[in-house]
């Protein structure tokens, strides 16, 4: 009895277990032969990657509408984990036809790790290296090659210290932006306006979907996302302008090379700008670099060359440059003077070739007898502005140089802009322990000395005589469009302060600068017979490296003055000599005297190497 019922309790046990193998088996086959084809796909996932498209950056335009930076396509090289890590091998002969070094390449695989999608090892390579590397194809699995855009700066030296450039992102940058959806090989916005709009003009990546082979090489494309371009910026700048501006110092540069006293000439800044609204018009430093070496990165030769050169090519010394501003100063001291009633126009004084409190004299021992102050400041006298020195001390030299914005950051949208230095007692004390001595304020009174400014503020601080005693806030974007011309942001002009001058000093401020242009002014060897009016004013800034430097600085025209000119030459001499015939050149193309048409695809040779 108890043996039956074993029997049966293992028959019904090997039912069981035959009925699991049975499921298990219509299970394996409905698997392969039904969803064989599904599964398998699903079995493949490890070759479906998302190839990343990179969206082209947004271009920029002139005032016109002459595109000034945009776009090309270009090959970029990247590594795509197919089955694992990229062998050694692979990147050792990657590295060996980039020409770069092995541990770069793992660094970027190694800041990726874990990440299925392609990480980029160089941008903008040139068709040798595609030849190349689709010749070892079969070594090489993995390396793709991607068609994304590569910047393009039409012009290439012209306005670089404004456009800026782009290169792949570094490590402290990535670290500081992961949270903004940046990633390793990431092409950003490193200096100029390509950092400040980075965001804006980055754009909106997109992508495809794509099916692989062992080597990495996509041979099915599943899905695509499409990229959504970054957005427009329109400037201030006048591409005309901007071009006139940056041949006549390069050209001028050359000139003075030439001349024994002034070879160490090679540096210089120039700015245009609108005194009623603060619009840049053109803004040129030298020596300069070319952005588009920075696109695809920059070879080490091309680096050393830019950061050997003592002149500085990648300053803009428009914005950033700091020099004793000169007689141009005289400006401030004129004014103050006059407001405080510490001078007359009619009163005048005896220049003797210097002053009579202090030995400190005119250049060249130049005496000009009985002078006013019309004379004083066209004619750029030393010994009269010494008097004025005299007459209003330190302070209020600094309270005036203070209220026409000298000593402060303009506020331009550009990185690197420098504050100068407004001479004061305080300074003085704090960074050398000493008092403040007489002989100071003369300095400080004809812009010497202690006095430090950067020509933008030279030009801020013109354009407030020009335009009746307003600040404007200098800029250089005026419009942020999308790609399809749409109009996100505009940037209207911004007074930030004024000065606060009676009409009677301002029209005898004015007249005397329109007088430095005429016969018997500074300027007027450079602007007789100029065909519009110009006021301008020369300056020379001692230099206790080398030979001065030079300014001349100018508005027109004078009755309702539409630009505001400003040139400083690096050791130049005198400013009538070496800036002001820059000036002319820049007023000629701003008025379209004697001008030929431009070409705005045309190249020009600019004097990178000064």
């Amino acid at each position: 009895m108890l043996a039956k019922r074993l029997n049966n309790r293992l028959e019904v046990l090997s039912i069981v277990i035959l009925l699991v193998f049975v499921s298990l088996i219509s299970r394996l086959g409905y698997l392969q032969v039904v969803q064989g084809k599904y599964y398998g796909q699903k079995a493949d996932g490890n070759r479906i990657r998302l190839v990343p498209t990179m969206a082209p950056r947004g271009i920029f335009f002139d005032r016109n509408g002459i595109a000034l930076v945009s776009n090309l396509p270009g090959f970029t090289v990247s590594l795509l984990p197919v089955s694992g890590e990229i062998p050694d091998e692979v990147i050792v002969k990657l590295a060996d036809i980039l020409k770069i070094n092995v541990e770069e390449v793992k660094s970027k695989l190694k800041q990726n790790s874990g990440k299925f999608e392609p990480v980029r090892i160089k941008a903008n390579i040139g068709p040798d290296i595609v030849t190349k590397i689709e010749e070892r194809r079969s070594e090489l699995p993995g390396v793709v090659i991607e068609i994304q855009p590569i910047r393009s700066y039409v012009n290439n030296e012209l306005g670089a210290h404004l456009f800026g450039y782009v290169s792949e992102i570094n490590d402290a940058q990535l670290e500081k932006s992961k949270a903004d959806g940046y990633k390793t090989g990431d092409i950003v916005g490193k200096f100029g306006l390509e950092e400040v709009y980075d965001r804006e003009l980055r754009g909106v990546d997109g992508g495809d979907q794509v099916e692989v082979d062992v080597t990495g090489r996509p041979v099915n494309v599943l899905g695509k996302k499409d990229t959504l371009p970054g957005k427009n910026l329109v400037l201030t700048i006048d591409y005309r302008l901007q071009k006139a501006a940056e041949v006549a110092i390069d050209e001028q540069l050359q000139y003075l090379q030439t001349k024994t006293e002034f070879r160490n000439a090679k540096a210089a800044a120039a700015i245009a700008m609108n005194p009623k609204t603060g619009e840049i018009l053109a803004m040129v430093s030298r020596p300069t670099f070319n952005p588009n070496l920075f696109a695809g990165g920059i070879s080490n030769k091309d680096w050393k060359a830019i950061n050997d050169n003592p002149n500085h090519p990648m300053d803009n010394k428009a914005i950033s440059g700091e020099y004793p501003p000169g007689s141009t100063f005289k400006i401030v001291t004129g004014t103050a003077a006059l407001e405080l009633g510490k001078v007359t126009a009619e009163e005048k004084i005896l220049d003797t070739g210097k002053h009579w409190i202090i030995d400190k004299g005119n250049a060249e021992g130049e005496a000009l007898g009985w002078i006013n102050f019309k004379q004083a400041l066209s004619k750029s006298d030393n010994v009269y502005f010494y008097e004025m020195g005299n007459r209003l001390g330190i302070d209020n030299l600094e309270k005036y140089a203070r209220m026409f914005g000298l000593g402060a950051v303009t506020g331009i949208n550009l990185p690197g802009e420098s504050d100068g230095l407004v001479a004061n007692k305080r300074y003085k004390e704090k960074n050398y322990g000493e008092d403040w001595y007489l002989s100071e304020t003369f300095d400080a009174a004809i812009g010497q000395g202690f006095q430090l400014a950067t020509p933008l503020q030279i030009a801020v601080m013109l354009s407030e005589i020009a335009n009746g005693g307003h600040r404007y806030r200098p800029y250089l974007v005026s419009k942020i469009a999308g790609a399809n011309g749409e109009v996100v942001k505009t940037f209207a002009p911004e007074e930030v302060g004024q000065i606060s001058i009676s009409p009677s000093t301002l029209t005898l401020v004015r007249e005397s600068l329109r007088d430095v242009a005429l016969e018997g002014g500074t300027g007027a060897e450079t602007f007789r017979d100029f065909p519009v009016s110009i006021a301008g004013k020369t300056g020379t800034a001692e230099n206790s490296h080398g030979s001065d430097h030079g300014w001349f600085i100018a508005y027109g025209p004078y009755e309702d003055p539409r630009i505001v000119v400003v040139v400083i030459v690096e050791q130049g001499g005198f400013g009538a000599g070496s800036a002001a015939p820059i000036a002319k050149k820049i007023l000629e193309a701003a008025f379209n005297i004697n001008q030929a048409p431009v070409e705005a695809t045309k190249k020009y040779k600019p004097n990178t190497a000064l």
